[in-house]
């Protein structure tokens, strides 16, 4: 068979509620030279049924099929697997725009210092109705995307269209790095390679409770951390002692995993402003960070409102613990 110009890399996990609308918005689209890899991991719904039935219809659909492994290893493994040499990725419960690959293929045509581009998002929420969540667009050239590596802004991982040639060159995406794999894998390719976004809208990009964002909002943020850590040793010439590892550390370890204080200060201080905002981080580990940041010394405008917060999320034991350490802090800095 000839080598398709682009390999859709789509890995699934109980994922039947949306996955139909996903598959049909890349088979509606307009730049149709493509192969369409979907890895079931080992679903228990009705993923392998909907895949079948659309792999009957289409034979741009290669199926592939085994015991649940993790979107780490599922996406390495579709990587692997793909012909072509552009991979375009797809989450299971999002929607392509139908220009979406016609327009991403020709910045890449156009753009060949560049290895990675993913595209804007419109935010939808369960239902595909457009909600509204606050941040900014990714950026739209690679020196706006390094100048906001340290704001946790840089792509859309299921909007993303890249050379495989750079990815795998740089070793794929990093166990180690769950839940924050992407942000990972974009700091690497940043050293060999440009990134950006088209600046359109060429993605819905669902938010919806049992999204990874939502359910590891604090393992999240506390990779997403430390893989700017990471990034900042190898920009200072410094070894990344991040590399080997299978498993990331707790963050209190972080000074002795990079052998010079202070990265631990400057993990809570990336997680600190976002973690606010998350009921699940709040209730679990995030609570014991936010306490460490403040004991720092460390502050972020508006944390007083986390106390209302916490009460609202059930837990006021936390709550007045927190507004009895906002108090002390406002003490001291009063004398």
């Amino acid at each position: 068979m000839p080598v398709p110009a682009i390999s859709v890399a789509m890995s699934v996990y109980n994922g039947e509620r949306f996955l139909a609308l996903a598959i049909d918005s890349i088979l509606s689209q307009t730049f149709t030279d493509f192969e369409f890899l979907i890895l079931d991991d080992g679903s228990a719904d009705g993923t392998a049924a909907i895949i079948d039935a659309y792999a009957a219809k289409d034979a741009r659909i290669r199926v592939i099929r085994r015991d649940n492994k993790g979107l780490i290893v599922s996406l390495n493994e579709l990587i692997a697997a793909a012909r072509a040499p552009i991979i375009a990725r797809m989450d299971c419960d999002d929607i392509a725009h139908p220009l979406r690959f016609a327009k991403q293929i020709a910045f890449l045509k156009d753009n060949p210092g560049y290895g990675v581009v993913g595209t804007w998002i419109e935010n939808i929420d369960a239902d595909g109705k457009i909600a509204y969540y606050e941040g900014a667009d990714h950026p739209t050239d690679h020196e706006a995307f390094i100048a906001t590596v340290g704001q946790g802004t840089t792509v859309c991982h299921s909007s993303v269209m890249m050379r495989k040639e750079p990815v795998q060159r740089v070793g794929g995406y990093h166990s180690a790095f769950k839940h924050c794999e992407d942000f990972d894998l974009w700091l690497r390719l940043a050293s060999i390679t440009k990134l950006c976004s088209v600046p359109e809208r060429l993605m819905q990009y669902r938010h919806w409770e049992q999204q990874v964002s939502n359910r590891h909002a604090y393992e999240q943020r506390v990779g997403a951390g430390i893989s700017l850590a990471a990034y900042r040793e190898r920009e200072a010439g410094r070894p990344d002692p991040t590399i080997v590892l299978k498993a990331l550390p707790p963050v209190d370890r972080l000074d002795d995993l990079f052998g010079r204080s202070g990265v631990a200060k400057e993990v809570r201080a990336f997680v600190v402003p976002s973690l606010v905002y998350s009921q699940i981080a709040l209730k679990s580990q995030g609570y014991d960070l936010l306490k460490q940041y403040l004991a720092e010394g460390s502050y972020v405008p508006g944390l007083w409102r986390t106390v209302p917060r916490l009460v609202m999320f059930g837990e006021p034991v936390r709550a007045l613990g927190l507004a009895g350490l906002l108090s002390r802090r406002l003490i001291t800095a009063q004398e």
